[in-house]
């Protein structure tokens, strides 16, 4: 790329790269990869395709290997010598990326920086299901959480605890402990509460099985199913929901006015 036709400021943009499939990178950060120089890449979760339009003569380093002690200093000395990096995450960088650490330090070395939102597992997987995960009449509100494992959680935050809501439950990172995520869920979801075992989305290979709550660990297992794997527990999944043909929001109602249309039982 010709330099004098370059807008890109340097420093570090931490890009989502959504959930692997390049067609749901968001359009700025298509145009960050462009014209990056350096892309520094969670490879072990951002598929290869993530970057297909990047420059020729970018510099690609993997990270999936490498330590945030490792990682930080090649970011910051690039940035002090004029270059533009992109800090690939996988999903949404404000869910389980593991960014705030490298904020802190990319503040503390003053080097500008910028956060461009992705597309999440879970609004791939509600896209691929055909689902809207909040019915009215049915469930409202969307957790977004994991089981504890080596990171733990607050116990305020207890899996079972928010299960106790009955709400749209988004698991994710918690497949190596599936036989305990789904005891926890089952203290308060029915058996037959309909799951979505989402495997790899948005990559070349992925899979998705909707299944009862009582089926959740044992498909797990039997599809050997260890990391990049989304659980969406919610009665909003209409194979195992008759109700849900029945829901209607008031959006669009005609007995419903707003500030842009009149109720037809007012006219």
């Amino acid at each position: 790329m010709d330099n004098c036709k370059r807008r890109l400021a340097p420093g570090v943009y931490i890009v989502g790269a959504g959930p692997g499939d390049p067609d749901l990178l968001t359009v700025k950060a298509q145009k960050i990869l462009a014209e990056a120089d350096a892309i520094f890449v969670a490879d072990s979760l951002v598929p290869e395709q993530i970057l297909l339009g990047v420059r020729a003569d970018a510099e690609i380093i993997r990270t999936a290997n490498k330590t945030l002690e490792e990682i930080v200093p090649m970011m910051v000395d690039r940035a002090r010598n004029a270059k533009a990096i992109a800090r690939l995450h996988s999903g949404d960088p404000s869910l389980y990326s593991a960014i705030h650490e490298q904020i802190q330090a990319l503040i503390e070395a003053e080097i500008p920086f910028e956060v461009i939102p992705g597309i999440s597992a879970f609004q791939a997987a509600a896209a691929k299901l055909k689902a809207e995960l909040t019915v009215p009449g049915l469930v409202q509100t969307i957790i977004l959480t994991r089981i504890g494992g080596c990171t733990g959680i607050p116990e305020s935050e207890d899996l079972a605890s928010l299960a106790a809501h009955r709400a749209s439950l988004c698991l994710y990172l918690s497949a190596r402990h599936v036989e305990e995520a789904q005891a926890k869920l089952k203290q308060h979801y029915p058996p037959d509460t309909p799951v979505a075992i989402c495997s790899r989305l948005g990559w070349p290979d992925e899979k998705i099985w909707l299944v009862a709550l009582d089926e959740m660990a044992a498909v797990t297992r039997q599809e050997r199913l260890i990391r990049t794997t989304l659980y969406v527990i919610s009665p909003a999944l209409a194979k195992f929901s008759g109700s849900i043909q029945k829901a209607r929001s008031r959006l669009y109602h005609p007995e419903h006015a707003h500030l842009f249309r009149s109720s037809q039982r007012n006219l």
